[in-house]
């Protein structure tokens, strides 16, 4: 027969080993992996002398001016000329100015619809049983051309008076795939 205190003991070691269970405990001993958010992790902008020495310290707990908040490091990928007129308050140094030039147009008001509608036309989505049929990729049919054979037929046809437009481009061939490869 088995003695009461065995039968407590037994009752109550499996009570006390769930309260050690918390996530806490095996935090504390690392257990746990806790992988930082990849949203929330940013650079810090290195550090630099200024190029006039008589500035003075920054005053502790001040943001920095050159550090960009998420938000405008992603307004600044995405429309550079909003970013940059918004800097100086659209007193640009030429140097700015050559830059929004080059950047082109501002991009229109509804240009997030019309590049989700091009990428809803562009994601075709796969049955099943294309997925089963046609489970590999299909061989890349995109043709190269070869550079030095084409350098010199177009020094050939010059030399002979020819247009450039006479004669086949050469192009580069593809190896031969072998039946295994052709399977997997």
């Amino acid at each position: 027969m088995v003695s009461p205190r065995i039968l407590l003991v037994a009752a109550v070691l499996p009570l006390a080993l769930a309260g050690c269970g918390g996530s806490d405990l095996s935090r504390t001993f690392g257990l746990n992996r806790d992988s930082p958010d990849e949203y929330q992790v940013t650079t810090r902008a290195p550090l630099s002398m200024p190029p006039n020495y008589a500035l003075r310290p920054p005053r502790p707990g001040e943001p920095r001016p050159q550090e960009r908040t998420e938000t405008q490091e992603a307004e600044a990928l995405l429309a550079p000329q909003s970013v940059l007129a918004s800097n100086q308050g659209g007193n640009n140094s030429p140097g700015q100015d050559a830059l929004l030039a080059a950047a082109g147009p501002t991009a229109p008001g509804d240009i997030r619809q019309k590049v989700n509608s091009d990428a809803a036309i562009d994601q075709t989505d796969r049955g099943f049983a294309d997925k089963l049929m046609f489970w590999h990729t299909p061989p890349d049919k995109t043709v190269v051309m070869d550079p030095q054979r084409e350098a010199q037929r177009l020094r050939e046809d010059a030399a002979l008076g020819k247009s450039s437009t006479v004669g086949d481009t050469p192009v580069i061939q593809p190896p031969e795939r072998s039946w295994w490869q052709m399977i997997f």
